[in-house]
């Protein structure tokens, strides 16, 4: 079994370098995979392990990434200039405590790295009695990687850069993670050995390794169980395969715990999200932040939740919007619901269809079903808000409340301007605006009188038939005057 209590170990992660194939100007470990940066997901991974400290090397944007580690409980030290692994060890050593006899070197960038794959490394590490003990991994495929050759007792007799393998050492497929356990008094005298003997004139690890093996040294490796594990995160590609396993592994955590989930590959569940048995997700969801959803809840295609709890039995229909907010017991969200900051939705209520709620509490089996905005609200057990409300909550420069009591009825497109209260049982009038405030039981009615032209509608035809046809307007006729008989005799004729 091993061992998950490490007081006499120091942990140094490695995270000073710029990450160049990232083609970016943010620090590699900066990067997010699986909802967290990636250095964040290594001290993680290290946290369990209760060391004696967590040690971070940082140069290039060391400020920032001292920001993250400072939160988790990591301390920083800072390598500049970068001159490879093996000085930044050197490095290392000022800040590793006097009484620390065993180090877990870890890259910055191993984002998949287990806890219990860390904890094997190290058992096997004191078991063994070694100097070094190199985390190693078995892949289909080791083009680009160092291959680690062992001798006939299983243990390791050298690292083989690419580069300089032969045909045989090619062929072997298991290779170097970056990821070491080393005996500290065995370490340091082969950290000062050191030369700079390549053409980047840089310190390595590995070489020291080598030289713990000329000194006639135990040098062991421990076969991750998983070969995913080692993989760092280089590329843009790189990233979005680290972040689809870890989506993966939440996904099928959750699945494990009760949780269904369709089609899982599509769905995006960040790492501190907490969902109740019998709950139900359908494909396309994101639950982000540090959402909370409760049991038998369904959580419809395309929604978006970010810091939301969601209580048991609620139901978020397809694509809803969800931000910083509650929806309560039993409660309906959607479809198509935008729940911005602030908005309590208490239970049994609904929120329908193109519907905004911002900063509000709708309280117990309140409705707004369909094309409102309510902002800055309070609204009351048993109300109705009918299509098309909307409450004016800003006038340029503040914003103001509006409350609406229990078992009130809201008229369709009507307006409340706030501040404005409406009192318990209060009827509104549709297409009213609402600038006072209404009494209990009252119905108020905010709108111009109505008012019946017979006929216009037919003659307001009538014209625009007549103009689209191109029509004049016929101009007047004048009466000419009566022609005067002729007094000259009629001749006749006869046909020849």
């Amino acid at each position: 079994m091993t061992q998950m209590a490490a007081p006499d170990t120091s942990i140094v992660i490695l995270a000073a370098g710029k990450g160049t194939r990232m083609r970016s100007d943010l620090a590699k470990v900066l990067h997010r995979a699986g909802g967290r940066p990636l250095i964040e997901q290594v001290i993680r991974a290290c946290q369990p392990l209760k060391a004696a400290q967590i040690l971070v090397v940082v140069g290039h944007q060391a400020e920032e990434v001292g920001t993250v580690v400072a939160q988790l409980g990591a301390q920083t030290i800072v390598q500049q200039p970068q001159r490879g692994t093996g000085h930044a060890m050197q490095v290392a050593r000022r800040a590793i405590r006097k009484s620390a006899k065993l180090a877990i070197v870890i890259v910055g960038d191993a984002a998949l790295l287990r806890t219990e794959t860390l904890a094997a490394l190290l058992d096997t590490h004191r078991r063994g009695e070694a100097a070094a003990t190199i985390l190693s991994a078995e892949v289909p495929d080791p083009s680009g990687y160092g291959r680690i050759v062992r001798d006939a007792e299983g243990r390791v007799q050298s690292i083989v850069e690419e580069k300089s393998a032969s045909p045989d050492q090619l062929a072997i497929r298991e290779i170097n993670s970056a990821i070491y356990c080393f005996t500290l008094e065995k370490l340091w005298p082969c950290l000062s050995a050191l030369r700079p003997d390549n053409v980047h004139r840089e310190f390595y690890l590995t070489d020291a390794i080598a030289l713990l093996r000329q000194r006639g040294e135990r040098v062991l490796a421990q076969i991750a169980p998983d070969p995913d594990e080692v993989l760092g995160c280089n590329t843009r590609a790189d990233l979005a395969y680290a972040d689809r396993v870890l989506r993966a592994r939440k996904a099928a955590e959750l699945m494990d715990s009760g949780v269904t989930i369709y089609l899982p590959e599509t769905v995006l569940i960040d790492p501190e999200v907490t969902v109740g048995p019998d709950t139900v997700i359908e494909p396309g969801t994101q639950l982000l932040g540090k959402t909370r959803i409760g049991a038998r809840c369904q959580i419809r295609t395309g929604t978006i939740l970010h810091d939301v709890r969601v209580d048991d039995g609620a139901i978020v229909g397809p694509h809803s919007n969800i931000d910083s907010s509650r929806v309560g017991p039993n409660a309906q969200v959607g479809p198509f619901s935008r729940l911005r900051p602030g908005a309590d939705i208490r239970a049994g209520a609904r929120i329908g269809n193109f519907v905004e709620v911002k900063k509000s509490v709708i309280h117990e089996g309140a409705k707004a079903q369909h094309l409102s905005y309510l902002g800055d609200a309070t609204v009351g057990p048993g109300s109705n808000i009918g299509a098309g409300t909307i409450t004016c909550n800003y006038d340029g420069v503040a914003k103001y409340e509006t409350k609406i009591g229990k078992g009130v009825f809201i008229g369709s497109d009507t307006a409340l301007v706030a501040p404005v209260r409406i009192g318990d049982g209060a009827y509104v009038a549709a297409g009213s605006i609402i600038t006072d405030n209404v009494p209990p039981d009252a119905l108020a009615i905010a709108r111009g009188r109505q008012v019946n032209k017979p006929g216009w509608a037919k003659a307001r035809r009538a014209m625009l038939k007549h103009a689209a046809h191109g029509a004049k307007k016929p101009r007047s006729k004048r009466r000419k005057p009566p022609r005067k008989k002729s007094r000259r005799p009629v001749k006749s004729r006869r046909r020849r």
